[in-house]
C-alpha cells in the first residue's frame, strides 16, 4: 500500500484469509483444543453455580428448530450439542481412525497388537468394577457400565502435549493408536446398547445420502455445497431411526478415501482424507467439543456436603474407581500379558513405566464418558448430574497422576538427552512431530 492508500479488495480478502489460516493451524494443536474444551467446562460449572445458575439451566432447555414433514427437529440447545456438534467431533474421529487403518499405525498389526489389546483390557476391566460397585444398588444404576470405559482424545493429548517435551515420539504413537482404537469400541457401544428403538424405515433412508456421499468422495468431489446437506440428510435420518445420531458422523468419515489415485498416502499427495480433517478439525476443536463440554459439564454441585452425599453414590463411586484404577490395570495388565504370550513388543525407546503414565492418561474420560452417561441415564436427572461429579473428579484425578508421573519421565528422558549431546536436535524433533501428526480434538469423547 503506498502513499497511504486504502487498501484494495485483494489485500483485504488475503489478509482475512491469512488470518482465518493461522486460526485453523492454531486450532490443530493438540494443547489449545484441550484448553478451550477446559476452558468450557470450568465456565459452566463457574456459571451453573453462581446466583444464575438458573439462567445456566434454562439455556440448555431452549428449543431450536421445528418438527418439519415429521421429523422431530425441534430440539433443546443442550439435545444439539449432544447429537449435532459431538457429530462434527465423531466425523474427525472417523477420519482419523480411516487413515490408521488403511495407511497408519493400525496397518501394521505388530505395531498395533499392544495398543489395541489396550484399549480392549480399558474398557472391559472399568466398565466391570462400575458393574461391581453400583450392581449392590439396583434400580438400574448398572445401566451405565460403560461411563468408565471411554478415554477422551482431545484432553489426554493435550495433557501429553503439555509434558512431552523429551518423551519418546512412540510413546505418542502409542496413546494415539489406543484412544482411536477406544473411540472406535465406544462407537460401538453407543450404537448397539444406548440407541433407542430403531426404525429400519429411517435407517434405509439414511443408507442412501450416505451412499451418494461415498461415491461422491470416491469420485474426488470435493465441493461443499454437495457434501454437506447428503450429510446433513444422512444425519437427520440417522437421528430419526433411534441410532444415535454421532454414529452418522463416524460413517461419513470412514467414506472417505485416505489414498490418493496412484495409491499414495494422502499426508504426501492430499487426498481427500486428510484434505477434509484439515479443514474440519478447527470446527471440531474450537466449536463442537467446547459447546458440548459447556452444556454438559455444568452440574450443580450445592456445597461441601452435598457434593460429600454425590461423591459416595455407588455411581459416582463406580465411575471414579473405573477411570482411575480400572483404565490403569485394564491398559497395564493387557498389554504385558500380550507381550508375555505373543511377539508382540514395545517399542524400543519406550519403558513399562511410561506405559504407566499412559494408563492413567486414559482414565481422562471426560467427553464421550458425559455422553454415555446422559444416554444411559436419559430419564433420570439426579443420576445424570451424579455421573457429572463421577466424571469430572475421576478425570481431574487421572489427569494429576498422569502427569506426575509423565513429568518424572520426561525429567529422566531430558537427562538422558542431555548426558548424550543432542536434547536441542530431539525438541525439535518432538515439536514437529506433535504439530504435524494427525490427533482427534475430542471431545472427544468422547
Amino acid at each position: 500500500m503506498k502513499g497511504g492508500a486504502s487498501p484494495t479488495a485483494k489485500e483485504v480478502s488475503r489478509r482475512s484469509w491469512s488470518a482465518v489460516s493461522r486460526l485453523s493451524d492454531t486450532l490443530q494443536r493438540d494443547t489449545v483444543g484441550g484448553c478451550l474444551l477446559l476452558g468450557a467446562a470450568v465456565f459452566a460449572l463457574l456459571w451453573a453455580n453462581s446466583p444464575w445458575g438458573d439462567a445456566y439451566a434454562a439455556l440448555g432447555e431452549v428449543e431450536v428448530g421445528a418438527d418439519i414433514f415429521g421429523l422431530h427437529l425441534d430440539l433443546s440447545l443442550s439435545a444439539w450439542a449432544a447429537d449435532g456438534l459431538l457429530a462434527i467431533f465423531f466425523f474427525v474421529v472417523g477420519l482419523e481412525l480411516k487413515q490408521k487403518f488403511v495407511a497408519g499405525d493400525l496397518r501394521d498389526p505388530s505395531r498395533a497388537a499392544l495398543p489395541i489389546a489396550g484399549a480392549v483390557g480399558g474398557m472391559i476391566v472399568p466398565a466391570a468394577i462400575f458393574v461391581a460397585v453400583t450392581l449392590p444398588a439396583g434400580d438400574g444404576a448398572v445401566e451405565g457400565w460403560a461411563i468408565p470405559a471411554a478415554t477422551d482424545i482431545a484432553f489426554a493429548l493435550a495433557v501429553l502435549a503439555v509434558v512431552a517435551t523429551h518423551l519418546p515420539v512412540a510413546l505418542r504413537t502409542f496413546l494415539l493408536t489406543l484412544a482411536v482404537v477406544d473411540d472406535l469400541l465406544a462407537i460401538t457401544v453407543i450404537a448397539v446398547f444406548y440407541s433407542e428403538s430403531i426404525d429400519f424405515t429411517f435407517l434405509a433412508l439414511a443408507l442412501v445420502p450416505l451412499a451418494l456421499f461415498a461415491i461422491c468422495v470416491q469420485r474426488r468431489v470435493s465441493q461443499w455445497w454437495v457434501l454437506v446437506p447428503l450429510a446433513t440428510l444422512t444425519w437427520i435420518f440417522m437421528h430419526e431411526s433411534g441410532v444415535h445420531a454421532t454414529v452418522a458422523g463416524v460413517l461419513l468419515g470412514f467414506a472417505v478415501p485416505v489414498l490418493a489415485r496412484d495409491g499414495a498416502d494422502d499426508n504426501e499427495h492430499g487426498g481427500l482424507a486428510h484434505h477434509f480433517e484439515r479443514r474440519v478439525r478447527p470446527i471440531s476443536a474450537g466449536v463442537a467439543v467446547p459447546v458440548f463440554a459447556f452444556f454438559a459439564a455444568g452440574v450443580t454441585v450445592g456445597g461441601v456436603g452435598a457434593l460429600g452425599d454425590t461423591v459416595t453414590d455407588p455411581v459416582a463411586l463406580g465411575v471414579i474407581a473405573g477411570l482411575v484404577v480400572g483404565k490403569v490395570v485394564g491398559i497395564l495388565g493387557t498389554t504385558r500379558i500380550v507381550s508375555e504370550v505373543t511377539r508382540a513388543s514395545l517399542d524400543s525407546s519406550v519403558k513399562w513405566i511410561d506405559i504407566f503414565g499412559v494408563a492413567l492418561l486414559a482414565g481422562i474420560g471426560f467427553t464421550v464418558s458425559l455422553l454415555i452417561g446422559e444416554l444411559a441415564y436419559a430419564d433420570d436427572g439426579d443420576r445424570a448430574e451424579v455421573v457429572k461429579v463421577g466424571v469430572l473428579i475421576g478425570s481431574l484425578i487421572s489427569a494429576s497422576l498422569a502427569a506426575i508421573v509423565l513429568r518424572v519421565r520426561n525429567r529422566h528422558y531430558r537427562d538422558l538427552r542431555r548426558a548424550a549431546g543432542d536434547d536441542d536436535a530431539h525438541r525439535t524433533s518432538s515439536a514437529e512431530g506433535r504439530n504435524n501428526a494427525p490427533s482427534p480434538s475430542a471431545a472427544t469423547s468422547t
